[in-house]
């Protein structure tokens, strides 16, 4: 039976609540140890519980036994008691609501005090110790993550008390616990505590036991931790096994380790003998070791057994354990003694029905799709994540900065709000009025320091033993303070043998690297020239960006370029993409709409809106067009093409490995030469392997590349080669044939091929016959007519064997008319669209300054000047726009067009997001076509994953982008020509007209076609809200601007910005019968 133990009493402090006091944030739990659940000494409380929701802790039930019987049955009614599962969030199964911020806090700023309506959950079960386990072991209660502090009872005796949401803690409860009968544990939740302030992680306020409960059964006589640490020798060939290991025992013991290489064919063995308890250190060498890295993630296996009496084992562990060093030589972060580089991201725990209460299954889907997407570090942002990723991070080859679960960002907003800061004033000048102040709330106050050190003894002893963890993080966006240097300090003495990372202390007194979050290219470079660097140009550490590309909605833009600076200056050693996935929480309203919810979609209020929607995947796990960016701007492989002969089949290509541990060996490389020789088809004129010669890490070879017997002129005058890059054999994380890498090129090109190139020219003899009456003036030809409004000087109408092709925009008449605006994205919203519509952009207004028409028997041309501005304002666009019909039903628009502004003050805005046409198809026209980058999105600072090719598509639907938040999407750029029409049926061609291209257009232009305005798009919150237009929208663009990152950081490079200067542009319109 068990103890009538009494207990702890139901505070630290006599009338202050635990989760009031800064000072309480663990009462008799045990210390601190690796992560380690034994496979037959285990018994999960994972499942279904009882609970009861109260609106506060005093409306909670009391879980005190009386006379051995539950407390609780006096509650047990239908309207206060229901079920729940655990793992899970309260929120996420009908009580109370998700709450979203990002930087506020959404209760009173007044640490350690939080709200008297606090809600508390009541959660209760029973279980039954298993018998196959000993009498004399020692029993335990492990939670690993409860949101946000919580008390525990057993047999109604109050045995504990926890806080650290992310943190697990561990109960001896084994004088408590009947081994005979049915035993009744209750735990009560409370969603707000002290530790509340230093959890404002960017992220849903989430409550509950949200991750897994189990009880555990450790013999008297046991290895209570155990830290397993490697060395390499300064060749950094041989290895050395550091063993730490905690023993309990009351006699005579030995420790025995031994270690196997991957396949189990070499071993290693040593043991120590001592008496009682005790720390025994153990030291293996190993010749020849097998090293970890993210690229190679070769495993040993540690078996460590605890013999007493004659050689009887009473206790066995096992741990995985990667031989690698981490250390700074010269200023960098090396591994191994190599340099590496961080192709990263940021990842919160996140699943869209679940909350944080992720299944180990969808975790290991999302490093698979890390890895197979050319991603090797991982931040786990900003908290430690589910223990068992750690696992998968060593199996399959992952950097990881472990962090601290400490943010408490919003103390910014409870100073810098009553200072009235702008949020426009320059970030870095934000930060001097208001960071020394927001850190004395918690990080530079004292009396926080213990809460500070426990969650990072908390994060080191629980994770110490992975060789994917390579980098402590003493937390997140917690400004910078005394408390910050005593965590630094303990870490070190903890754990000597990795590095910490904090970005918030600007200077890395207590750091080992200089971080930072979203700075420009520009400012990144200067930072890297100047930060911490001595007058001869050396430096001491390096720097990483632990944030950049803000992900958000239609973006990143820059990817680019930022890899551009970390390939150019080696102390800029990468950095981690904001953020891995959007974190939408399936939604099902009751009038019938269903989506994926984000701040303030279930009324709560203060919110952040849409900001939690900023990642590289949906809120479904399934990839973004940013990550297909990412992938191929992260490859590990440069393709240079560097000569060729156009009378020979002969090439050289230049392929640069920019792994930092392994050759590319393990790749085998593919080429495909295509030429597109008519407006619908490929030609393939060959395909074979590359035969890669030994690549080095780091290094480049050139290799030769025979294309063909023939010289390739005289194959097309259009060539393109395309090599890619495949796992030669399956991996952990892929099957074998995965793409790693890839590159294409254009050999040469006729320019003017697809300019005007039409189809339809037999039929050039036959007459055109004009008519003007009234408003409209008609242009018919053989089974065609064109129809145009003499008023505003727009076409309204085109018909080709009686089918229609263009008709009227029921606002403003025109089927063709030329535009200036797109839907905003999530980057535009915060600059460029007030911007923008500070300008009018959105609101232009045509008017007809000029319409002449002449005619002949094979051609009509009719002349018009336009000029398009916005109300109010005195700036526009005035457009000369050449339409010519010729009798071959072909429709040519030449347009120049000229910004005019005041005569007495320059009214022009600097910038716009488009310029180009606006067209109105009917409906039936679905199906679509097309001849340039493809088949996915691309923008002018997003395009680098999208290839050349033939590409088509059965449905409009099917070229939108399905972004969570609606917004601007499915521009496809570098376009030669397009088709819509009906399956297998009519439509029309549009292809760039072979009149003069002003230089500051881009010939091969850009299209959308969509079902949906842009005012749709930018005023739904959700996909469900869209109302498709009876028409399909087709947009042909000379110029598009880029999408940037000013969502979160630098907005659009200024030379892919849209400049209001004079352009000229041409489009060919030929209809399809």
């Amino acid at each position: 039976m068990a103890s009538h133990s009494r207990g702890i009493p139901p505070q630290e402090v006599d009338g202050t609540p635990d989760y009031c006091n800064e000072s309480v944030f663990r009462r008799n739990t045990l210390p601190p140890r690796t992560y380690y659940i034994p496979k037959d000494a285990s018994l999960s409380l994972n499942g279904q519980w009882d609970f009861h929701y109260a609106s506060s802790p005093l409306a909670a039930p009391d879980p005190t036994a009386k006379d051995g019987q539950k407390s609780t049955d006096e509650h047990k009614t239908k309207d206060q008691w229901t079920t729940i599962q655990v793992p899970g969030h309260w929120q996420l199964q009908g009580h109370g609501i998700p709450h979203y911020t990002n930087v506020q806090y959404p209760i009173p700023v007044c640490p350690p005090f939080v709200p008297s309506e606090n809600p508390t959950g009541t959660y209760r079960r029973s279980f039954f110790v298993p018998g196959s386990w000993e009498s004399t072991d020692q029993l335990r209660l492990r939670f690993d993550g409860v949101d946000s502090a919580y008390h525990v009872w057993v047999n109604g005796v109050l045995i504990g008390y926890a806080q650290g949401s992310r943190n697990p803690s561990e109960f001896d409860v084994t004088e408590y616990v009947d081994r005979a009968g049915p035993n009744e544990l209750v735990v009560r939740v409370y969603q707000w505590s002290d530790g509340s302030y230093i959890e404002d992680q960017d992220q849903w306020w989430l409550s509950g036991i949200f991750r897994d409960v189990h009880l555990l059964s450790f013999p008297q006589t046991r290895i209570e931790d155990w830290f397993l640490r490697t060395d390499l020798d300064p060749g950094y060939k041989n290895g050395t096994l550091i063993a730490e290991i905690n023993v309990k025992t009351e006699s005579h013991s030995e420790v025995v380790v031994i270690i196997g290489d991957p396949s189990w064919q070499t071993v290693y063995s040593v043991s120590d003998k001592g008496f009682g308890s005790r720390k025994v250190m153990i030291k293996i060498p190993i010749n020849d070791v097998y090293q970890w890295t993210a690229e190679s993630p070769i495993l040993y296996t540690v078996r460590i057994q605890l013999e007493v009496g004659d050689m009887i084992q009473t206790h066995l562990v096992e741990q995985k354990v990667g031989f690698r060093k981490v250390e700074l030589k010269n200023g960098l972060i090396c591994v191994n003694g190599q340099p590496i580089r961080f192709r990263g991201v940021n990842r919160h725990d996140h699943h869209p029905s679940f909350g944080r209460a992720v299944p180990l299954d969808f975790i290991r889907k999302d490093l698979l799709l890390m890895k197979t997407h050319n991603i090797n570090a991982l931040r786990c942002s900003h908290y430690p994540s589910h223990p068992k990723l750690l696992d998968l991070a060593d199996e399959l080859g992952l950097w990881v900065i472990d962090e601290a679960d400490l943010e408490c960002h919003g103390f910014y907003d409870a100073i810098a709000r009553p200072l009235d800061i702008p949020e426009e004033v320059d970030y870095e000048e934000r930060k001097k009025l208001t960071f020394a102040h927001a850190a004395k709330f918690t990080s530079d106050n004292p009396s926080w320091k213990a809460a500070y050190l426990d969650r990072m003894a908390q994060l080191i002893h629980r994770d110490k033993n992975h060789a994917s963890v390579i980098i402590w993080s003493l937390g997140n966006e917690a400004f910078y303070g005394q408390n910050h240097r005593a965590m630094y300090e303990l870490a070190k003495d903890i754990d000597p043998t990795r590095l910490v990372h904090y970005e918030g202390d600007p200077h890395a007194e207590s750091a080992d690297m200089y971080s930072y979050m979203y700075p420009s290219v520009e400012r990144l470079i200067s930072l890297a020239a100047t930060e911490g660097v001595r007058s001869d140009g050396t430096f001491e550490k390096p720097i990483v960006l632990c944030e950049y590309a803000h992900a958000m909605g239609n973006g990143p833009g820059w990817l680019e370029d930022y890899e551009k600076a970390f390939r150019t200056y080696p102390r800029l050693q990468g950095g981690f993409i904001w953020e891995w996935a959007n974190h939408g929480l399936w939604k099902e309203d009751p009038d019938g709409k269903s989506y994926y919810a984000y701040g303030g979609d279930f009324g709560d209020v203060p919110n952040d809106g849409t900001f939690v929607m900023d990642g590289l995947l949906y809120s479904t796990h399934k990839p973004t067009p940013g990550l297909l960016e990412l992938q191929k701007v992260y490859q590990p492989i440069e393709t240079q093409w560097v000569s060729y002969n156009g009378l020979s089949a002969n090439c050289w290509l230049k392929i640069t490995n920019l792994y930092d541990f392994v050759s590319l060996d393990h790749l085998t490389a593919t080429w495909k030469l295509e030429s597109f020789i008519n407006a619908t088809s490929t030609f393939l004129h060959g395909t074979g392997v590359l035969e890669l010669p030994h690549i080095p890490p780091q290094s480049s070879e050139l290799v030769n590349l025979t294309l063909g017997r023939r010289p390739l002129r005289q194959l097309s005058d259009d060539m393109w080669l395309t090599v890619s890059f495949r796992l030669k054999c399956s991996t952990a994380w892929a099957e074998q044939g995965q793409e790693v890498a890839w590159a294409q090129f254009q050999l040469w090109s006729d320019h003017g091929k697809y300019h005007g190139l039409l189809s339809l020219q037999s039929l050039v003899n036959l007459p055109l016959r004009c008519e003007s009456s009234g408003a409209r003036t008609t242009i018919t030809g053989h089974n065609f007519s064109v129809n145009f409004d003499n008023a505003q000087g727009h076409i309204t109408s085109w018909t080709a064997s009686g089918a229609p092709l263009l008709e009227p925009n029921p606002s403003t008449g025109a089927a063709i008319i030329p535009s200036f605006w797109r839907p905003p994205t999530d980057n535009d919203n915060p600059i460029s669209l007030p911007y923008w519509k500070r300008f009018g952009v959105h609101a232009m207004t045509s008017q007809l300054r000029s319409f002449d028409v002449s005619a002949t028997d094979d051609k009509v041309v009719i002349t018009t000047k336009t000029f398009h501005s916005p109300p109010i304002l005195s700036w526009g666009y005035l457009a000369h726009t050449v339409h010519e019909i010729t009798a071959a039903g072909v429709i040519r628009i030449v347009i120049t067009l000229k910004p005019q502004s005041s005569d007495y003050v320059n009214t022009l805005p600097a910038h716009i997001p488009r310029v180009g046409l606006d067209l109105r198809l009917p409906r039936r026209l679905d199906a679509v076509k097309w001849f340039g980058l493809g088949p996915g999105e691309s923008y002018p600072d997003k395009r680098t994953a999208q290839r050349v090719g033939n590409w088509s598509v059965d449905h409009v639907a099917d070229l939108q982008t399905p972004y969570e938040v609606p917004q601007e999407n499915g521009n496809r750029m570098g376009t030669r020509w397009v088709t819509i029409r009906e399956p297998q049926g009519a439509g029309l061609r549009a292809i760039a007209g072979s009149a003069q291209w002003s230089k500051n257009c881009e010939r091969n232009f850009s299209f959308v076609v969509t079902r949906h305005n842009a005012k749709v798009l930018e005023e739904a919150n959700h996909p469900c809200d869209l109302v498709e237009e009876d028409a399909t929208l087709l947009r042909l663009d000379a110029k598009v601007a880029g999408v940037g990152t000013a969502a979160c950081g630098p907005g659009v490079r200024e030379d892919l910005l849209v400049k209001v200067e004079e352009m000229s542009f041409s489009f060919d319109l030929e209809p399809l019968i």
